[in-house]
């Protein structure tokens, strides 16, 4: 009697594993909206807390980044063992209900279904039923799994191509002055609507892709000091200190990006269930303190970037943008750790923070004494 009661028991946790993976699976490959796999997440975390302690004992930040560049790919496929191994426990459980065989063996029957190799059975036509259930899935979740690939990757290499195009505009790492400072010096001032708009279809696109493949969000650039965060909280810093600064003359194309990249940070903190206020005034707090905030000014000025406020004037408007973004950006930062950059949360564990600097090397001045960077 209390051996058919825990065999009944095992039909009913069975039926709510099996169901809960297909819904993870196809939730996370198929159903292209925000739902984010809990389970992803889950994985993820304990992933980054797990190579926390390893990162610190590496001397440099582009060894640190080699192994941090492995939380997005493993947990990746992580995620695909842990699918199958709870189908296998699944349908293991159901073969166990009605076959009479030890449940050691109906574990054995689910593994050789699962993976469709056909070379264990169960007597039972109930547990017949079920292996053949178990192949179909298996089998399935096995070509979901391989589809995702190509997905995930062209999404990738999108994101990342306008990362590597920012780096000769906003520096590596990037940085918001960086970009309005290095438009202005070489004249190219002209180009910064455009710069703006594809940013703005960035934004969109990374909205789209990584709340669908939150997974991507784990996924580090080629290049150890670039990152995709960084180049949006830069694009976005470049933005609000524009209209900040000159609001008279801002293109508007600034306003808007700014508008899409908040919006996407909003929908990313969702995804990853990361809690925001979704209407913050204009006179919070920041983290970004006052004297942070005047270096990328002096890096303004060092190349004569007109303003028609005083930096002081400025300060309370960049404040009004700042303050919907870097938040969600800050909780962004602890949870992917992108590289080192400035006015990003200070983490001397992982490297100092190094500005970017450009130098003006010429056949006159062949060593660049001027310096471009703060």
């Amino acid at each position: 009697m209390m051996h058919g009661t825990f065999r009944t028991l095992g039909l009913a946790a069975g039926l709510v594993v099996v169901v809960g993976t297909v819904s993870s699976v196809f939730t996370t490959l198929v159903v292209p909206r925000a739902t984010s796999s809990r389970l992803l997440r889950s994985i993820s975390r304990v992933l980054a807390r797990a190579v926390h302690r390893p990162v610190r004992l590496l001397r440099t930040y582009e060894g640190r980044d080699r192994l941090l560049s492995l939380i997005g790919p493993f947990a990746m496929i992580l995620l695909f063992a842990v699918w199958l191994g709870l189908l296998v426990v699944g349908f293991g459980l159901l073969v166990w209900w009605d076959s009479g065989t030890t449940l050691a063996h109906a574990l054995a029957v689910a593994g050789s279904s699962v993976f469709t190799l056909g070379i264990v059975s169960a007597p039972g036509r109930a547990a017949e039923a079920v292996e053949i259930a178990a192949s179909g899935t298996g089998l399935l979740v096995v070509a979901l799994e391989i589809a995702y690939l190509p997905t995930l990757y062209g999404a990738f290499s999108d994101r990342e191509t306008e990362v590597t195009l920012l780096a000769t505009r906003a520096g590596v790492p990037a940085w918001g002055p960086e970009v309005l400072a290095r438009h202005h010096w070489f004249r190219t001032t002209g180009e910064l609507p455009d710069l703006y708009r594809t940013w703005e279809r960035w934004s969109a696109a990374v909205a789209e892709s990584h709340t669908n493949y939150p997974s991507l969000m784990w996924f580090r650039s080629p290049v150890p000091w670039r990152s995709w965060l960084t180049g949006l909280v830069a694009m976005l810093d470049a933005a609000a200190l524009h209209d900040a600064l000159d609001p008279g003359s801002a293109p508007r194309q600034a306003r808007i990006c700014l508008q899409m990249g908040v919006n996407t940070l909003r929908s990313l903190a969702q995804a990853l269930h990361i809690e925001f206020d979704p209407d913050p005034l204009p006179t919070d707090p920041i983290r970004l303190t006052y004297e942070e905030y005047l270096s990328g000014i002096a890096r303004l000025e060092e190349v004569g970037f007109p303003f028609e406020r005083s930096p002081a004037d400025a300060w309370p408007h960049f404040c009004g943008w700042r303050v919907n973004y870097e938040p969600i950006a800050d909780a962004l930062t602890r949870a992917i750790v992108p590289p080192p950059a400035p006015w990003f949360v200070p983490r001397p564990w992982l490297g100092e923070v190094l500005g970017p600097r450009v130098r003006d090397r010429t056949p006159d001045d062949p060593e660049g004494g001027r310096p471009a960077g703060p």
